[in-house]
């Protein structure tokens, strides 16, 4: 792969992390107003692309605390995440 386009998907990469962080901080506003929640199905897909955000969220919202499915699950999938980042970057795809 070219150097040059590393850049871009990491800042893809960075953009999706962000982009759960947000939709577990909507969660948490919409659970605190008793309102339409993202079902937990969703949070969960949403941690498969974006598990760092998901993580980082589940610490700072305090949300979904509670739940062993996040608490095992998304701390697995970020693992997984560096494991395939760092295979990745050594091979060189």
């Amino acid at each position: 792969m070219s150097d040059q386009l590393l850049p871009y998907l990491e800042a893809a990469y960075a953009l999706v992390n962000g982009g759960i962080f947000l939709l577990y901080g909507y969660d948490k506003v919409q659970a605190r107003r008793d309102r339409w929640r993202i079902s937990e199905k969703n949070l969960l897909i949403g941690s498969l692309f974006g598990p760092f955000g998901a993580f980082l969220a589940i610490q700072i919202f305090r949300h979904k605390t509670q739940k062993m499915r996040f608490s095992l699950l998304v701390p697995i999938i970020m693992i997984l995440h560096v494991i395939l980042i760092t295979l990745f970057l050594t091979r060189g795809w």
